[in-house]
């Protein structure tokens, strides 16, 4: 079994100096990470601006001296998240190897990423609905470009006889549904670490797609 490359900085407050090095300046840094603190453990539409910039310790007026709107500051947060984890996929499907080890390679090293920054992938993956229309289309081609990889790979093994998938677009949901869980439910605290999670889901994805030696 090949060892996927590290992937993704610390979650939440944990190193957000450089976790979220591509915000500036850092006062909008801070709110950045307050935001994805509060819409992680109480959703979008329950949190307001004056949580938001509670938590970054500043007053509800500074929020808007870097960010319009709230529905803004979900929009950056869900850019910079969703450009993350499409790099971890597409730098795991450039391994090379068979399809199966670019599946188990992909599968491994997106779990790991929603394990190790699950607050951050909770808002991402889970507050879709409440981009508005001017935001959604760009982070739904993100989405789409994700599916693609993992598309690609299930092709691929076809192909080549190494998969036994009968419907490629219903078992890239499934891969991808299963990989996106693990934000909702993963825990620091828990017995698996992030690694383990990732192998023992990539065991699973090639036990669903009928891998072949």
């Amino acid at each position: 079994m090949r060892t996927a490359e590290p992937v993704g900085d610390d979650d939440g407050r944990r190193g957000a100096t450089t976790a979220w090095a591509e915000v500036s300046p850092e006062a909008a840094r801070r709110l950045l990470v307050a935001a994805v603190e509060a819409f992680a453990e109480r959703g979008y539409h329950a949190t307001t601006t004056r949580d938001i910039a509670g938590r970054a310790g500043m007053s509800p007026a500074a929020l808007y001296i870097h960010y319009k709107t709230k529905e803004e500051l979900l929009h950056r947060i869900s850019r910079i998240g969703h450009d993350r984890a499409l790099d971890v996929l597409r730098k795991a499907e450039s391994g090379g190897g068979t399809s199966a080890e670019r599946l188990a390679d992909v599968v491994r090293s997106f779990v790991r990423w929603h394990a190790e920054q699950h607050t951050t992938a909770r808002v991402v993956q889970y507050e879709l609905d409440a981009l508005g229309p001017e935001h959604r289309p760009e982070i739904l081609e993100l989405r789409r470009q994700s599916d693609a990889v993992v598309r690609r790979i299930l092709e691929d093994g076809v192909r080549d006889g190494e998969f036994d998938v009968p419907d490629v677009g219903g078992t890239t949901l499934a891969v991808l549904s299963l990989c996106v869980d693990v934000a909702r439910w993963f825990d620091e605290a828990g017995r698996r670490s992030p690694d383990e999670v990732g192998d023992l889901y990539a065991d699973l994805v090639l036990r669903m797609v009928g891998a072949r030696a």
